[in-house]
């Protein structure tokens, strides 16, 4: 099954493959960022154009009314949390991932020390994703709490023992291994140690099967840029179940999270429920590019929905792995994401300590774009939306070709830019 002709006949035979037609993905290239930038969706140009034109130029501000301006936050928020196992009326997109976990992480530390007033410790992992952790860091700070991190996931189960964690804070895929973790399971154990968790879903909603519900998670926050394909800087989510909404206020306690905003009280009343996570006024251009993404996504499901995009997104990193081991062996790549499909995300991540970063740059050079993470890892991410086996298949050979002409090593694939 590992050949060229192998491939196509799987896309041939791949009932999601019309997916593809729904992205304007550039000619010659093969997109395996997804997970850092979702490409552009092709209705999302012409819907942001006549929101531009007609309800910002025409409707002027009529259209907080008449557009529906004023509801995006919520609706949108209601479209993502059917993929993430969150109820109606429990999810507002809204401001950035970081953000809105500060928002979230504060209601979670007010509401754990109210609780419990013994409880100061945010427990998380030094692998998490940096802007949790520089988050997390300033809130401890300023609430004279401490961060405490493990350096393997299975240090958590001991990590919470001991009585004086209030919060554990995770990210449910992380972003430089793809490893996954079973959310149920540790939330489970984190309440059974009087525990709040909270989730970071930015590289999960969209990806891979999220139940928020089921796995009776207290908070949680993502992003709308990588696989919900709402654009660069797309409003984030934040969710919270419905137990603790009404129990605190977060600490931007803007106008739109006012109960009446146009009272224009000077006296703040929180809004009840997830509106009181809202702060101020809502990007409107950018909800619209959100609001697209989600109908491309949503395009999935009479196909099968996540069930179909699971399936397509395991049998397509299966292959990206075993063609990597087949194909570029000998060339001192260490696969660091798990096998097992229960711990794994929708990326594959290969380590290498020689020149990832410029292996990075010259498949890049040649249309295949991955990207780096420091200190020596090569990441590609696989949307089942618009990716197919050949596509896997054809980055594999010009990952092949790269190492094995040692193009890599040339000055312009070692200058390292800004953003990597």
């Amino acid at each position: 099954m590992l050949t060229l002709q192998a491939c196509r006949a799987r896309d041939a035979a791949d009932p999601l493959r019309p997916l593809r037609d729904l992205f304007a993905l550039p000619d010659g290239v093969i997109y395996l960022d997804g997970n850092s930038l979702g490409p552009l969706p092709r209705a999302t140009a012409a819907r942001v154009a006549r929101t531009v034109e007609h309800e910002w130029g025409e409707g002027l501000i009529r259209s907080w009314n008449t557009a529906g301006w004023y509801e995006m936050p919520r609706r949108i928020g209601d479209r993502i949390a059917g993929w993430i196992g969150a109820g109606p009326g429990e999810t507002v997109a809204t401001d950035t991932t970081s953000i809105n976990l500060y928002k979230v992480l504060s209601a979670a530390l007010a509401i754990a020390t109210e609780d419990q007033p013994g409880r100061r410790v945010v427990l998380s992992e030094r692998s998490n994703f940096p802007t949790d952790l520089y988050i997390a860091q300033a809130l401890c700070a300023e609430r004279g709490c401490e961060l405490r991190l493990v350096d393997a996931p299975q240090e958590i189960p001991q990590a919470l023992q001991g009585g004086d964690v209030a919060v554990l804070m995770l990210t449910h895929v992380n972003y430089r291994t793809g490893a996954m973790h079973d959310m149920a399971a540790l939330t489970g154990l984190a309440h059974r140690h009087g525990v709040l968790a909270v989730w970071d879903l930015a590289h999960s909603a969209g990806a891979v099967p999220v139940d928020l519900q089921g796995a009776d998670a207290d908070f949680a926050v993502g992003c709308g840029y990588k696989y919900l394909n709402g654009g660069p800087g797309a409003p984030a989510f934040a969710w919270v179940h419905p137990r603790h909404a009404d129990r605190f206020w977060q600490p931007l306690a803007g106008w739109w999270s006012h109960a009446a905003p146009f009272e224009f009280t000077p006296e703040y009343q929180p809004a009840p429920g997830i509106a009181r996570y809202l702060c101020g006024t809502q990007p409107v251009l950018s909800l619209v590019a959100l609001d697209c993404g989600l109908d491309a996504l949503d395009a999935a499901r009479p196909l099968g929905g996540m069930d179909a995009l699971r399936a397509k997104s395991l049998a397509l990193t299966d292959l990206f792995i075993a063609l990597v081991e087949e194909r570029c062996a000998g060339q001192a790549l260490v696969l660091v994401t798990p096998r097992e499909h229960a711990q794994r995300g929708s990326q594959v991540c290969l380590s290498r300590p020689e020149g990832a970063y410029a292996i990075v740059q010259a498949l890049i050079a040649r249309g295949v774009i991955g990207d780096f993470r420091a200190p020596d890892i090569l990441r590609f991410g696989f949307t089942p939306l618009y990716l197919g086996f050949e596509d896997v298949w054809n980055a594999v050979e010009q990952l092949r070709q790269v190492l094995e002409s040692g193009e890599w090593q040339r000055p312009e694939f070692n200058r390292q830019q800004a953003v990597t």
